[in-house]
C-alpha cells in the first residue's frame, strides 16, 4: 500500500475537523460565524393553532406572509426540541435479540417500550428558528440588522427571542443528534481536561 500524501515538511496532512465539515468557524457576538457569513438566529415560540378559530388561523398565516415579504431573506428552521431515541431503541432491540437470559431480555424490552412512550409524548415538541444571513457587514451593521429583525418579528405578533451562545449550542447539538446538553458542551473538544483552559 502506498503511504498517504505528506506535506513539504514530511508530516501527514491534518484531517478536517467536524466543525470544519459543518462549515462553522465559531461564535460571534450576535450569532454564529460560518464560511458563508454570519448567521443570526431567533427562536420563535410556536402557537397551538388547534385551539384557534379559522379566522384567527388566517390572521396568523397573513402575519407570517407579511413578515416574509418585509424580510424576503428570512429562513425558517423547524426541528425537534428534544433528542431522538431511535438509535437507543435500535440498540435495545439488537441486544434483546442477542440476549440469552430471559430476565434480561424482558428488562431490555421494557426499556424499549419506555423509550417509545417517552418519544410519543415528545413527538409534538418542536422548536422554530428564524434565521438571517449577513456577510461583509461591520459589527454595528450586524447589530442594526439584529434589532431590525427582532422589531419586525415582534411587531408582527411573534413571541421572539434572539438565540445567544448557549441556545445556539443546544440547538446544534439536538439538530446533529448529539445531546440535549449542548449548552454545557465546551467550545473545544477536551478543553475541560486541559489545565488552564476553562469550558465556556
Amino acid at each position: 500500500m502506498k503511504d498517504k500524501k505528506r506535506n513539504h515538511k514530511g508530516k501527514k496532512p491534518r484531517g478536517r475537523s467536524v466543525q470544519e465539515l459543518m462549515g462553522i468557524r465559531g461564535f460571534t457576538r450576535y450569532g454564529l460565524a460560518t464560511e458563508h457569513g454570519e448567521l443570526l438566529l431567533f427562536r420563535v415560540s410556536p402557537v397551538n393553532i388547534s385551539v384557534l378559530s379559522a379566522s384567527n388561523i388566517d390572521v396568523k398565516i397573513h402575519t407570517l406572509q407579511t413578515a416574509l415579504t418585509v424580510m424576503p431573506d428570512l429562513e425558517i428552521i423547524c426541528t425537534d426540541s428534544c433528542e431522538c431515541f431511535d438509535a437507543n431503541k435500535a440498540y435495545l432491540r439488537q441486544r434483546e435479540r442477542e440476549e440469552s437470559n430471559a430476565c434480561v431480555r424482558r428488562l431490555l424490552h421494557q426499556d424499549g417500550e419506555m423509550l417509545t412512550e417517552l418519544q410519543a409524548e415528545m413527538s409534538t415538541a418542536r422548536q422554530f428558528v428564524f434565521l438571517r444571513r449577513c456577510s461583509g457587514l461591520k459589527p454595528e451593521q450586524v447589530l442594526s440588522l439584529v434589532n431590525e429583525t427582532h422589531k419586525q418579528l415582534a411587531g408582527a405578533g411573534f413571541e421572539v427571542q434572539r438565540m445567544k451562545k448557549p441556545d445556539i449550542k443546544r440547538f446544534l447539538a439536538i439538530y446533529f443528534g448529539a445531546s440535549m446538553d449542548g449548552d454545557r458542551m465546551p467550545d473545544v473538544d477536551g478543553a475541560q481536561y486541559v489545565k488552564g483552559v476553562r469550558a465556556k
